[in-house]
């Protein structure tokens, strides 16, 4: 008999409890949410288990406090981490997130060796890479979420200006997740139309930036915390390409061996997602114009992961 899939969500705050809601909905496995507020996740996870007769998802939800309830999980998505303040740069959380996601890394790797990471924690690039090195992982079992949540935002709003179906709208937005990642208005598509016959050039421009500037937008409406149905929905995309083998080509931070010309950083960049995770990095040829952003936001990264102590 097939046994069922085992996801492990660290942090059941937002993202984490969104995460393992969705996860839940497309019925991916057992879900465990971990955190180390005494309470949180086990209500959490209990809402959500009661929800499963409704929605007619056979799957357990289990909240707990105690990594050993994580043991042997498929897939883990960190989501733990003290979220972004208004004003705050992501740069800002991570001497806070380094100890956070290194100390969850531990645990996670000890109880699910052979699991696959999903890094969700921001400053999200160098979170991944925490997470890498700590867990001692092959480099194709720790992958980070940025990109497909950047290029949803995008899609949704190129969907939106031109009145058409979201589903129909594809694109990829690379580099690091920040103020410097980096859209791909050539490479858009709306029902295989490029997007520059449908639109001009200022009108994308506003577009990107929108895009970019997405986290921020919603932070600052909040006043209180930052997004999470986006970013959740985001993350459980990547765990279902996972655990169905869908070697879906997604846009996720992967650890670069001189692709793009950077060399041992995570960086947001197209990938091909299935069973053993990040199955192969796709390289993309890039403009003069394309380039130059993406170095811009390879310098940005490092310059953050030059600053982690391990």
């Amino acid at each position: 008999m097939a046994k069922r899939n085992k996801i492990t969500i660290v942090g059941s705050g937002n993202v984490g409890a969104t995460a393992a809601h969705w996860a839940v909905t497309k019925e991916l496995g057992d879900v465990v949410l971990i955190d180390i507020i005494d309470g949180i996740p086990q209500g959490k996870g209990l809402d959500l288990f009661e929800s499963t007769p409704i929605e007619g998802s056979d799957c357990r939800v289990l909240g707990t406090n105690d990594y050993k309830d994580t043991a042997n999980s498929d897939v883990v998505v960190i989501t733990a981490g003290s979220p972004r303040k208004p004003g705050m740069s992501r740069d800002d959380l991570l001497n806070i997130n380094v100890k956070i996601v290194k100390a969850v890394t531990e645990q996670v790797a000890k109880y699910s060796p052979n699991s696959i990471l999903v890094i969700v924690s921001n400053p999200l690039d160098a979170m991944a890479y925490v997470a890498q090195k700590v867990s001692g992982f092959p480099k194709n079992r720790v992958v980070g979420m940025a990109g497909v949540l950047d290029t949803a935002r995008f899609r949704t709003f190129i969907a939106d200006a031109l009145n058409v179906s979201v589903k129909d709208v594809s694109t990829l937005v690379l580099g690091g997740h920040g103020d410097e990642m980096v859209p791909f208005p050539r490479l858009t598509t709306v029902g295989g139309v490029p997007l520059t016959e449908l639109m001009p050039k200022d009108k994308i421009e506003k577009l990107v930036d929108r895009a970019r500037k997405g986290g921020g937008e919603i932070v600052n409406l909040l006043k209180t915390g930052s997004a999470f149905y986006a970013p959740g929905a985001a993350a459980i995309e990547m765990v279902e390409a996972i655990l169905k083998d869908k070697k879906r080509i997604l846009p996720c931070a992967a650890y670069l061996e001189g692709q793009y010309g950077a060399k041992g950083i995570y960086l947001g960049v197209p990938v091909i997602l299935g069973a053993n995770g990040v199955e192969k990095v796709i390289e993309l040829k890039l403009n003069e114009e394309e380039k130059a952003a993406l170095n811009k936001s390879i310098q940005a990264v490092q310059e953050l992961i030059s600053k982690i102590q391990l």
